[in-house]
């Protein structure tokens, strides 16, 4: 029986939260000369080049879905929450951005509640309410923040949860390799079409940065994945919000981004409410699914 290694499964997450920092500092350099839509082929097409030698085990036989419609919905929520977080990455301070794009935890219960009919606690109904709270104070209704760049960075969160729960609705009869293989060939092949309109030649230099941040993001997801296989969800979970603190620090050191105090309590606000949702969903007995 396979024992459980916390602290090599917090280390894992940590510098998996390290990766996706540094993955969304380059896509912020990338920004300045790159249309969103090239970033995200380009991401999906290397991220699928990483993986390769990962999935080749995947037999022919191995590919056969029956369930399709489900793959679909997780490839078109895994995208859309690429495309809001990758657009927003240079709107933003880079903790913000982060920070807006893990409020995963505080949509999946509802979502979870609404899908799979799981029972959602009255504690994680708590660090929901505290999470939205914050959220509103770190945007503060009435800037650009609240309206524009910061609600597209929120529904990148929103669209990043439906993309996880579908991912546990397809675990019941779907091995990882098949869920991985999905994402990384329709992820790549879909997002290929808006990016045809956006085309631009390449430089070297463009090409390394995109090569760079499909490694990161390909790291970054096998970093976590061990994480969470060594040790339960409510002891890693989070550490993933470590990112944050990194980019805060990328953003800090590159650009010179200096949250004020206002923000600082938002982002407090909503890290403590995801980590208490993750610990508390843990913990809850799952309710049998009429899906």
């Amino acid at each position: 029986m396979r024992r459980d290694n916390p602290a090599l499964g917090a280390l894992s997450v940590v510098f998996a939260a390290l990766a996706f920092a540094l993955m969304s500092a380059l896509i912020r350099e990338l920004s300045a000369e790159l249309s969103n839509p090239v970033i995200v082929f380009f991401r999906n097409l290397f991220g699928l080049l990483f993986l390769i030698p990962w999935l080749i085990r995947l037999t022919p036989r191995g590919m056969l879905t029956s369930v399709p419609h489900l793959h679909l919905l997780r490839v078109s929520a895994g995208l859309l929450a690429m495309y809001c977080f990758f657009w927003a990455i240079p709107r933003l301070h880079l903790s913000e951005a982060v920070l807006l794009n893990y409020a995963t935890p505080l949509f999946i219960p509802f979502i979870a509640w609404f899908w799979l009919r799981e029972r959602v606690s009255n504690p994680v109904k708590l660090a929901i309410i505290i999470g939205f709270i914050g959220i509103v104070v770190m945007l503060r209704p009435g800037t650009g923040l609240f309206t524009g760049a910061g609600g597209v960075g929120l529904l990148a969160g929103f669209f990043a949860a439906i993309a996880m729960v579908s991912i546990r609705r397809l675990g019941r009869s779907e091995p990882t390799t098949r869920i991985v293989f999905y994402f990384a060939v329709f992820g790549t092949v879909i997002s290929a079409i808006p990016m045809l309109w956006y085309w631009q030649p390449l430089t070297l230099t463009q090409t390394g940065l995109l090569a760079a941040v499909g490694l990161l993001a390909t790291l970054g997801q096998l970093l976590i994945t061990k994480g969470y296989s060594l040790a339960p969800a409510a002891q890693v979970g989070p550490f993933t919000y470590a990112a944050v603190v990194f980019a805060g620090l990328i953003g800090w050191a590159a650009w010179g981004e200096t949250p004020d105090m206002i923000s600082v309590a938002g982002m407090t606000l909503v890290a403590a409410a995801g980590i208490l949702a993750m610990r508390q969903r843990a913990a809850l007995p799952r309710s049998p699914s009429k899906v």
